[in-house]
């Protein structure tokens, strides 16, 4: 078995994966921290399924291209979560619900042209991930997604952190908090598209939560969530892509299952705030 292994590395199908892992990981984890601080996790876990429609209509107008399946991806997440905010700001209803009702709606409508297109074989992959079937293109364009959200995180973490915790206050240091808002979506969006083809619509929202929230458990500094969950993202990326193959399981579910338990032994083990250190603080005290 590790002979096989050892073999497979050697091909350029399994080092574009290698890398792709690590990358997308990367990328994903270190932006997690913003979903982290928005308090939108269930926002995003509603968006992954926004991209199904987009790939439907891409596929219907321009044909089973990769660029195609991109920006179709791309322009239904923008238009779903854009809109949503847009709709919330000129209605009664708030950003959920407004949210909820455009990408199911979205999705259904995906759906019926997808299998109405024949394309049943493909959803699959569309929905749960095939990061083996990576072409050179493919990791270019992930790399210059990944690359471009970390570096404006980077040059503009200050006024995105004032904006996320006290808007008002951005507002009267003159940051133009309306625009960051749209802005700090569309590079989630951005960044949930890049992770597609690794890890599908579905499970894409494991990697945009999980490697932050576990940093969230063992540290509160703001700074620490984006470096720490770059780093999580990453390494159990990698962790998962060696584990995958000896024991046969899908490469993407794998990151998405070494992420979770890499939360769970956060959730029970951290120094600052494990279940575990509560219950045995709680038993000294009733002592």
């Amino acid at each position: 078995m590790m002979d096989d292994f050892l073999q497979f590395l050697r091909e350029p199908i399994a080092q574009r994966s290698l890398l792709a892992c690590v990358m997308i990981g990367f990328a994903n984890g270190f932006v997690s921290g913003l979903v982290i601080l928005k308090k939108s996790a269930l926002q995003i876990g509603t968006l992954s399924c926004a991209l199904l429609p987009g790939i439907a209509v891409a596929v219907l107008l321009f044909g089973l291209t990769r660029w195609s399946l991109l920006t179709g991806a791309v322009v239904a997440a923008l238009l779903v979560g854009l809109g949503s905010l847009f709709v919330s700001r000129t209605s009664r209803l708030n950003q959920d619900t407004a949210l909820s009702i455009l990408h199911t709606t979205a999705f259904a409508a995906g759906f019926i042209v997808l299998v109405r297109l024949g394309l049943q074989q493909k959803i699959d992959d569309w929905l749960f991930g095939s990061i083996m079937s990576l072409s050179d293109s493919d990791l270019w364009i992930a790399f210059a997604i990944s690359s471009v959200s970390v570096l404006i995180l980077l040059l503009f973490r200050r006024p995105i952190l004032i904006c996320l915790f006290d808007p008002d206050i951005a507002t009267t240091l003159g940051i133009p908090s309306r625009l960051i808002s749209y802005g700090i979506f569309t590079l989630i969006i951005l960044v949930l598209v890049s992770s597609l083809q690794a890890v599908g619509a579905f499970l894409t929202l494991g990697l945009l939560v999980g490697p932050a929230a576990t940093v969230y458990l063992l540290t509160n500094k703001p700074a620490h969530l984006f470096w720490g969950g770059g780093i999580i993202g990453g390494l159990g990326s990698l962790l998962a892509f060696y584990l995958s193959f000896p024991l046969g399981w899908h490469l993407g579910a794998t990151i998405i299952l070494v992420l979770g338990v890499i939360f769970c032994t956060a959730y029970l083990y951290s120094s600052r705030c494990g279940l575990l250190k509560q219950r045995g603080k709680n038993s000294s005290q009733v002592q």
